[in-house]
């Protein structure tokens, strides 16, 4: 049973609380981004190589990625469980607690020699990314009406800053974890171990009062008076009760396909444009320039994004997302190996279209759901997500190496297509 907070004036007459409440929130959840973005970054960049050469398997060093992603899938749900008993500080302390430990485990596995230890120590680091996406919906427990997916996107637009240092210090912390006596290739991990450390610190001391534990005790109904538990049946974020709401919910049904189609069609079209490129001899330079402008695409038009699904609607810019996804499709599909410009401006649009989806998608999945029934709902979403983005990679593997790139483009753009249908046919 969780104690509802009492430190906070929740008297109408005392709602600009609630606002300063809520900065403060968001300015917590972006600095707990921020650091934990750089551990992500740092240690996704340098996995697939040592996982490589502790193996001595390029096919095995794949893995690492598919570890990472699998680990973000399993703890989601335990993450949204954690949230919904005590609250958002303890699902997301709880996510980056599993990647602090799954940076220890890597170490002492690189130390041993041992892949199928770092391996295992990677399915934990997978936390961090699932503390990444529930930070997100965090956001928006204390949101005024209209405002929601603004402030969701701040702390989406945060992680830019993370993803964009963290692949660039991998090196300098290999350098400095050997002068500190580490063993090799530790380096990296240890500087990951201490950025989740440093947002596991931030929200446990930062997140006070918990925004999800705030928002219930003024909720009109089915509210509990200051100072009382929480039932026992609004705090379970099982699965069960997932199914239940969804049920209840069309609209949050369509912002969780939207959501999920959104990261499909992103992961298995980015994951291949490497390869793709690399058959056309492009340096990795070349290929680097085009991730970035592909991360740019995802992450620093987040606010815009934001502003627009509060000010049109959900709905439109979902469905501006899923244009901009055909569109990247088609530009990406058809250009050739030596295609550089092209193949960038359609990674581009296709992080944009991410962006859109994921947004919308998330914002209007939160506002469809009865607030006690958010986080089962919102640990389910992150569960697909992650899943249908490990099979859309696998998927994209199988039909580049079967068929063709163009050919991935065409089957992208068919989903997405018929996505955006739906949702504008659905549309009430």
């Amino acid at each position: 049973m969780t104690k509802i907070p009492t430190n906070v004036d929740i008297s109408p007459q005392n709602g600009g609380q609630i606002v300063t409440v809520q900065r403060r929130t968001l300015a917590v959840l972006s600095v707990a981004q921020i650091t934990s973005g750089v551990g992500v970054a740092v240690g996704f960049a340098f996995s697939s190589l040592v996982v490589a050469q502790l193996s001595g398997s390029v096919s095995i060093s794949g893995l690492a990625g598919t570890a990472s992603v699998l680990g973000a899938a399993l703890l989601a749900l335990p993450t949204a469980r954690a949230s919904g008993r005590s609250g958002r500080r303890a699902g997301l302390a709880l996510a980056y607690g599993c990647a602090l430990l799954g940076c220890l485990i890597t170490v002492v596995a690189i130390t041993v020699r041992s892949w199928p230890l770092m391996l295992a120590g990677l399915v934990l680091f997978g936390g961090a990314s699932a503390g990444s996406l529930a930070s997100r919906y965090s956001a928006t427990d204390l949101s005024p009406p209209g405002h929601s997916a603004r402030h969701l996107s701040w702390v989406v637009w945060a992680a830019t800053i993370g993803s964009v240092a963290g692949p660039n210090l991998a090196e300098p912390a290999d350098h400095l974890g050997r002068r500190l006596g580490l063993a090799p290739d530790t380096g990296p991990f240890a500087l990951s171990l201490l950025a989740f450390a440093i947002a596991l610190a931030v929200i446990v001391i930062g997140l006070r009062p918990d925004p999800l534990l705030l928002a219930r005790s003024i909720a009109p109904a089915p509210a509990s008076a200051p100072g009382t538990t929480v039932p026992a049946a609004r705090a379970r974020g099982t699965l069960r009760t997932a199914w239940q709401a969804l049920r209840q919910a069309p609209a949050a049904v369509r912002a969780l396909v939207a959501i999920a189609v959104s990261h499909t069609a992103m992961v298995s079209v980015m994951s291949m444009t490497p390869v793709h490129l690399d058959h056309g001899g492009s340096p990795n330079w070349v290929i680097g320039i085009v991730l970035s402008l592909h991360i740019a695409g995802m992450y620093v038009l987040s606010p815009l994004v934001g502003w627009l699904a509060d000010r049109v609607g959900r709905v439109p810019v979902l469905t501006l997302g899923m244009g901009l996804l055909l569109a990247a499709a088609v530009l990406a599909g058809t250009a050739g190996p030596h295609g550089v410009t092209q193949v960038s401006a359609g990674l581009a649009l296709l992080g944009a279209g991410w962006s859109c989806g994921l947004i919308a998608g998330s914002a209007m999945l939160s506002d469809a759901v009865p607030l006690e029934h958010r986080p089962a709902v919102q640990g389910l979403s992150d569960l697909l997500m992650n899943v249908c983005g490990a099979t859309g990679a696998v998927a994209a593997g199988v039909i580049v190496g079967a068929l063709s790139y163009g050919v991935l483009g065409t089957v992208v753009a068919v989903m997405v297509t018929i996505t955006g249908a739906w949702l504008t046919l659905k549309r009430t």
